[in-house]
Order: structure tokens, then sequence, then C-alpha cells
């Protein structure tokens, strides 16, 4: 595989507060990779460092000469009094031909929605549309900030769909952030477990088979989303915070 974007032991220092600790990661061509961790771990520091949107306070970020990055926001603010149709929302993004819409919108099985009203598209649909802008651009790397929040189980599993049959024609690296590893679990190939440090990180498989691992429960509100269990023996309550010893920690303190 080759590596389109390294960081290796980056730190970002807020004030006093490290909200990534020495964070050493890999996103490699044709490799959809999950990243997952309870509210307040850093997961939106690390995809700005990775879009290049923040420096590291320490580290190095490694990327691969000419990697375009497309991005899939989390949510999309739209003025309700303002009109916008799908194709006028995607040539925002930049000058792009009629037909390198059509193909972007194909790729996502959204051409039928090219002259919708953008007000008036589901969960589901807004999704596509918003993979289709950011396909424009031909990304290496793709980065998809909760890529299925507000839309229901069956799309959800349309979607997860979608993006592995995008990865195997793009043949590109795509960043998922998820709080919900069951769903997304049979779509990707590596999952990065993020409590400000990576916690943990492997094959799915071996995630979902170690007793110690990973345990995510609810959906109700986003600040009580996540309960993990770490094979590095210690596990974060549902509000992030570390319960009992952790043995990155107790290494970093010996240091």
């Amino acid at each position: 595989m080759t590596t389109l974007v390294e960081l290796q032991t980056v730190t970002v220092t807020f004030g006093e507060r490290h909200v990534l600790d020495q964070v050493s990661i890999k996103l490699e061509r044709g490799q959809i990779t999950t990243l997952i961790g309870p509210n307040g771990a850093g997961k939106s520091t690390l995809v700005k460092v990775i879009t290049g949107l923040r420096k590291p306070t320490s580290g190095k970020v490694i990327r691969q000469k000419g990697a375009r990055v497309g991005y899939v926001p989390q949510k999309l603010q739209l003025n309700s009094a303002l009109p916008l149709t799908v194709d006028r929302f995607m040539r925002l993004v930049g000058r792009y031909s009629e037909n390198e819409k059509i193909e972007a919108l194909k790729l996502v099985g959204g051409v039928h929605l090219h002259h919708s009203n953008m007000h008036s598209l589901s969960g589901g649909e807004m999704q596509r549309v918003l993979l289709a802008r950011a396909l424009l651009q031909h990304p290496d790397i793709l980065v998809l900030d909760e890529p299925v929040q507000g839309v229901d189980v069956n799309g959800q599993l349309e979607l997860y769909s979608l993006i592995q049959s995008l990865r195997d024609k793009l043949n590109c690296a795509i960043l998922m952030v998820s709080h919900d590893l069951h769903l997304v679990m049979a779509k990707t190939d590596h999952v990065i477990c993020l409590h400000h440090h990576v916690c943990c990180s492997g094959e799915p498989e071996a995630i979902t088979s170690h007793p110690s691992y990973v345990a995510l429960f609810g959906q109700q509100q986003s600040e009580q989303l996540a309960l993990y269990h770490h094979q590095h023996n210690h596990e974060h309550d549902l509000a992030g915070s570390p319960i009992g010893p952790c043995q990155h920690h107790q290494e970093q303190k010996k240091q």
C-alpha cells in the first residue's frame, strides 16, 4: 500500500491541555480507516491536522506530494430563505463542467437530484450530494465526518456500501469519523480508537473478538454515545474519562 498521510507523534495543545497527545497514524491508498472515540476525544482536531487546517504543536505530518483531499462535513447549515439547487451548490466548490458534475453525481447514485432543491433533500440524499461535491476534486484522500448522521438504519447501510464502492472505484484512502462501530464494522479495513492518544487500533475483526477492547453503547445524546473498553488495561466512562490505570499514561509518567 501507498501511504498518503502519516502523522508521527503529533501533539496539539490548547493552553496547557493536550487535545492530541503523541498520535501516530497512517492513511493508506485503497484502505478505509474508521476513527472512533467519545465526544471531546480530539477527533475533530485530528481531522483538521490531516486536512491541513491545523498545524500540530509538535510532531510531524508527512503527506504524499500532490495528494488531494476531499472533505464531507458532519453538518451543513443552509439559509432556508436562500433558494439553492443541487447544481448551484456544486458550483460553489469551483469551476467544473456540467459533465464533471453529472459524473460525480453518477458515482454516488444521485443524478436524479441534479436540479433538486437542497432544502428538500432527505438525510441520505444530502449525504450523497455532499459526497459528489467532494468527488469533484478527484481526491486521493476522502475524509468523512459522521457520514451517516441523520440517516435511518437502511440508509446508513446503503451509504456504507456506497463508500466502500467509491474506495474500490477510485482507489483512494478513506477516513471515516464514526461513533457507531457496529454498523460500519463490515465496511472498514482498520479501526483507530482515539481518546487524545491512540488508545488502540487494528483490524475490525481483531477488535471485536478481543474481550477487553471496545464496546460502544447508545446513540441518544452526543455526550453519552460511547463506552469503551481498551486492551491496554483501562476503559472510559460515558463522559470520556479514563477509569482505572492507563498503560499509555503510566508509560509517559515513567519517561
